[in-house]
């Protein structure tokens, strides 16, 4: 049996916990680490099935999709079901998105259990104001994810460390605004590029950061200076020991000056022989969460 059919792992995750929501259980995959696909993004246009056969056989177990490369090549959930690839998170635009029922279905498609927001632009990071419509949206987004058994996560950019109000980041602003039932996804590296302790970051929001976004490099913001994890000036050891509440760890190039499919086997191999890379089945919590109206627009 596949443990990638939705209808496989809601019944597998039945045997170990007692948990449910819209009577379906939603699988944890617990230190995971997956590779997200925007790093071999050039391969995966040219052959998504070659490109997913590909990363299988780098010794992957698990991978982190995007909404936009599942729908515009949707083979891509059959070669990540054929390969027995875990999908714990697919990342979507939710910000400023009319429509969210597409996202929320296609997750489930995928078997991914949580949905991550991965990119609000600089420009919409200029108030407090903004940072309060980005915690509504998100918080609403929460809500009708939750009536799906699904869960939704933020992850951030350099911005929003870096841009700050009355002293204080935007960053910090913005998990004051969110319900608890919004995790966090953080790349570490761009929380250091922001000009924050990485660490000290990490640990003061551990309760709610359950992915961590791993890459190295000399801490700038050159996307081609990025090197594979435990290679560059990263902490790396430090940020996953302090993520006390982590379920998996992401590897990610947002460019590479090489290969990319062997940089990304060299980070996969020393971020498992930190986390050691188990899978367990158990249930995610989505909550109960109180939602009002909010205005959305474009898809940003």
């Amino acid at each position: 049996m596949n443990r990638l059919d939705p209808s496989a792992r809601s019944r597998d995750a039945a045997a170990t916990s007692d948990e449910t929501l819209d009577g379906e259980r939603f699988p944890v995959v617990h230190h995971s680490v997956s590779l997200q696909l925007y790093s071999v993004r050039d391969a995966l246009e040219a052959d998504p099935v070659g490109t997913i056969d590909r990363v299988a056989a780098l010794g992957f177990t698990a991978v982190e999709s995007g909404f936009k490369a599942l729908t515009a090549h949707p083979e891509l959930v059959d070669a990540i079901h054929r390969n027995d690839l875990a999908t714990p998170t697919m990342t979507s635009p939710l910000f400023r998105v009319a429509d969210r029922e597409a996202v929320w279905a296609l997750a489930k498609r995928l078997g991914a259990h949580t949905v991550v927001e991965t990119f609000i632009p600089e420009e919409h990071w200029t108030s407090v104001e903004d940072v309060d419509a980005i915690a509504a949206e998100l918080n609403a987004s929460a809500a009708e994810a939750a009536a799906h058994g699904l869960r939704v996560g933020y992850h951030n950019h350099w911005w929003e460390l870096e841009t700050r109000f009355d002293g204080v980041q935007a960053m910090e602003l913005l998990i004051d605004r969110l319900v608890p039932e919004v995790i966090l996804e953080i790349d570490a590296y761009w929380v250091a590029v922001g000009g924050e302790d990485a660490v000290a970051f990490v640990g003061r929001h551990a309760d709610r950061i359950r992915y961590l976004h791993l890459k190295d490099g000399p801490i700038d913001r050159e996307n081609t200076h990025q090197r594979p994890a435990g290679t560059g000036s990263m902490p790396i050891r430090e940020l996953i020991a302090a993520a006390t509440s982590l379920e998996g760890v992401v590897v990610e190039f947002d460019a590479y000056d090489g290969d990319v499919f062997a940089a990304s086997e060299q980070s996969r191999l020393y971020l498992t022989g930190i986390v050691g890379g188990s899978v367990e089945t158990g249930s995610v919590e989505t909550g109960a969460v109180e939602t009002g109206t909010v205005e959305t627009g474009a898809n940003a």
